[in-house]
């Protein structure tokens, strides 16, 4: 699991948007959306319900966050 895909899981979390997260971590939108599902794929499991008034954790990402924390 690479830092870079964590720091970005991290902004996505924190803003429950994919825009905002992507000018938070300096990058685009799609590598943003990209790097999202490939932490996903990697894990096996959504961490993020996306829905028209955002994204939120599902269970599996309220589990990596702390520990992304941690890490970073």
């Amino acid at each position: 699991m690479h830092p870079k895909l964590l720091k970005t899981f991290l902004a996505v979390a924190r803003t429950g948007n994919v825009t905002r997260a992507a000018q938070e971590v300096n990058l685009a939108q799609s590598s943003v959306s990209d790097q999202i599902q490939a932490l996903e794929t990697e894990l096996g499991a959504g961490l993020f319900t996306r829905s028209r008034q955002g994204l939120t954790l599902t269970p599996a990402g309220e589990a990596l966050k702390p520990y992304a924390e941690d890490l970073l």
